[in-house]
């Protein structure tokens, strides 16, 4: 199994990769609004991904965050609310505030199952700081460490609900940047100490079974590397400072934040520490380069692979269905 995670193209797959997802048998897979049509679509191309391995467990990821951030969009499938929403009513009523974000996850995690779709790059763990870049902005569940942490442990465990697996990013924070590291290498000139604050979300859910580092250069850990590529900050801030145990995946290995070509900004994150390369564009030379630099997901890896998608067993029987948990949600949010 190959230590990296890919994209494709569009709505269904090429003949050209059927062929190379077969000979590489990548770790799992991500889709994009470019592979989202409708229902029908979207469940014959994770179907066909999975005929490929033959794994029912195979990871198939997506970003389906709500607000800015969603790949199935309307009018195929529902608006869903940002996490600025659970913000605001957690300023007023906490524990309302975390049952909406429950039902709201439940919610979106029985609406990836039915789809094919098992992991979610979500809960969004930055800590919303002022002046920062709006990459961060309403996509935040506040302001205040603890707050994000209890909002983003719902977010988890109501996709768990459904049998869908989590992700928290962007280790070790992304709140700081006052630049968009889709566009350009973010620096944060903070201070260790300051960056406790970043941390704390991250600790207290550093048990979550997957995890993604972001591409910022943060000046008191590694002046030179980002920090998907940094050694120190993967070992000694994400796994010992944090103490986090999950698989731990880079964020999109496109992103212009890093220099080098695709395969050699992969290598350069695995060398460092990273279980797995995200490549999200699907751009075919571009996998291909990846390919070429990516070895086999370490024993390690493939542990904590099986670890987290261990609970994609889970069914979604026990609790509220869709509409049940959307209907408790909107109740609760219109508290605020």
């Amino acid at each position: 199994m190959q230590a990296a995670i890919y994209g494709m193209s569009g709505l269904t797959l090429t003949a050209e990769e059927r062929s190379f997802f077969g000979e590489v048998d990548p770790a799992g897979y991500i889709l994009f609004a470019r592979n989202c049509g409708d229902p029908e679509q979207l469940k014959a191309l994770t179907a066909a991904l999975r005929d490929i391995h033959g794994r029912d467990d195979l990871p198939i990821l997506i970003d389906q965050e709500g607000g800015r951030v969603m790949r199935m969009r309307p009018p195929a499938w529902p608006q869903l609310p940002a996490g600025g929403a659970f913000d605001r009513l957690y300023r007023t009523a906490p524990s309302s505030a975390i049952e909406a974000a429950r039902m709201n996850a439940r919610a979106i995690g029985l609406m990836l199952a039915a789809h094919g779709i098992n992991v979610n790059c979500a809960p969004m763990l930055d800590v919303r700081q002022p002046d920062a870049d709006r990459i961060v902005g309403d996509r935040a569940y506040g302001e205040e460490p603890m707050q994000v942490a209890a909002i983003g442990r719902a977010v988890l465990d109501g996709m768990a609900s459904a049998g869908v697996v989590g992700v928290v990013k962007h280790m070790p924070g992304h709140g700081r940047a006052t630049v968009d590291s889709h566009k350009e290498l973010p620096l944060v000139t903070a201070s260790a100490e300051e960056l406790e604050i970043d941390l704390e979300p991250f600790e207290a859910l550093r048990e979550a079974p997957m995890g993604m580092v972001a591409h910022i250069l943060f000046d008191a850990w590694d002046s030179e590397r980002p920090s998907s590529q940094s050694p120190f900050v993967i070992e000694e801030i994400i796994r010992k400072r944090i103490g986090f145990t999950g698989l731990l995946m880079t964020d999109d290995i496109g992103m212009e934040a890093l220099s080098g070509s695709a395969g050699e900004r992969s290598a350069a994150a695995l060398a460092a520490g990273c279980d797995l390369t995200l490549h999200c564009s699907g751009k075919f030379d571009e996998m291909l380069d990846v390919a070429n630099h990516v070895g086999a997901l370490g024993v390690e890896g493939e542990a904590r692979l099986a670890r987290a998608m261990a609970g994609t067993r889970v069914g979604g029987e026990d609790g509220p269905d869709f509409a049940a948990a959307v209907a408790v949600r909107d109740e609760l949010l219109a508290l605020a």
